[in-house]
């Protein structure tokens, strides 16, 4: 029996199997608001039979976006939008989820297809923020440093867009700690040069996220996951690694998180990152057995027996792919049926199920 496609449960919500969609930008947002691409995107992956569909990372605020297409959902009529998304995906059978996100010093720049890099504000940039005044790469603009003000806007800002993903009908809310984006920020020594009690010891650094857990995980009904995804390691000397991970995945557990996404990378420009199939997957398991704490494997992980044997064998309790669902929104069924397990098609789809159909009747052939 396939472990892949058994149900998990967390909380009160039960995931019919462990094939997860990553949070995956899109960049075709309009002033923050989702689009018919949205629909269509996060809606086919759900009839592709994933257990849960993560939106993309979304903005808490304006200021927040990672480019001025992303989403956002500081406003009512955002979390409107999402819900009409948000019913479709559960009409599938996925649990619907959310990535809220602020990208701090990586924010205001351009869709990855025109180069990806910083806009000025006369082509509808603004100025990034950031723990302390330190520039991503050569050529990206200095960030303000942050104040103890913004960073109190900051918490409630995720508190509010928690809220509003709620009103949408979100069963999911994962707070992105990951890949050089703002809470990220806060955690390395690379980017964090504070001397205030945001900076310095891990317990400072680690300050900001906590009191981000915390606060949206106190606006969540009981009953409801929270995930959290974390770069595990900087792939830097001197900025953030696994034991670093490991302990903060510890105290997110005890504020309430109920799975940590283990991805890596992000904050270092120049990290040398050794990529292969699976090479993230040790962070997740390690996390798993040392914080004592649910974890979900990311990073090419292309395969069924692949996907298979990193749950099966404890390494993480759910996979979450990305570039392989961009490939085959249908990659869950396929997969199913490589292992043998069997799940439900999409009624409307079921004539393609059965891979070699009995001859239909004469008269029925030119239907097909």
């Amino acid at each position: 029996m396939s472990k892949l496609f058994s149900p998990l449960k967390l909380r009160d919500l039960t995931f019919k199997n462990r094939v997860f969609v990553s949070p995956m930008c899109q960049y075709s947002a309009e002033e923050g608001m989702p689009t018919d691409w949205h629909f269509v995107h996060l809606g086919s992956r759900a009839a592709g039979g994933a257990g849960l569909v993560i939106a993309e990372a979304t903005g808490v605020s304006p200021e927040g976006r990672i480019s001025p297409w992303d989403t956002g959902i500081w406003s009512d009529a955002q979390a409107d939008a999402f819900g009409r998304i948000v019913r479709f995906i559960k009409s599938q059978g996925a649990v619907a989820g959310i990535q809220l996100a602020h990208a701090g010093r990586k924010a205001s720049t351009d869709a990855p297809w025109r180069g990806g890099k910083p806009l000025a504000r006369e082509a509808g940039g603004w100025q990034p923020v950031a723990p302390s005044a330190i520039p991503f790469d050569q050529g990206h603009p200095v960030p303000r440093e942050m104040t103890t003000t913004d960073i109190d806007k900051v918490v409630a800002d995720f508190v509010a867009a928690a809220k509003r993903a709620l009103r949408a009908g979100f069963e999911v809310l994962e707070i992105h700690a990951a890949h050089g984006y703002l809470l990220n920020e806060f955690l390395s020594p690379l980017s964090n040069r504070r001397t205030d009690d945001y900076g310095g010891s891990l317990a400072n650094r680690m300050r900001l996220p906590l009191r981000v857990a915390e606060a949206v995980r106190s606006a969540l009904p009981s009953g409801l996951p929270l995930f959290v995804r974390i770069s595990a390691t900087d792939w830097t000397e001197g900025g953030w690694d696994l034991p670093q991970s490991i302990e903060l995945a510890k105290r997110l557990k005890d504020a309430g998180v109920d799975l940590i996404d283990c991805s890596s990378g992000g904050n270092a420009p120049r990290a040398r990152i050794p990529l292969e199939p699976g090479y993230q997957v040790p962070f997740a398991e390690a996390i798993r057995r040392d914080a004592g704490v649910a974890t979900g494997a990311v990073g090419l992980i292309t395969e069924p027996m692949q996907a298979e044997q990193i749950v099966a064998t404890g390494r993480a309790d759910a996979v979450l792919l990305a570039r392989a669902l961009l490939r085959d929104p249908y990659w869950p069924l396929h997969a199913a049926d490589a292992l043998g397990a069997e799940v439900d098609w999409p009624v409307q789809y079921g004539r393609a199920k059965q891979r070699t159909p009995s001859p239909a009747p004469a008269a029925n052939r030119a239907e097909r």
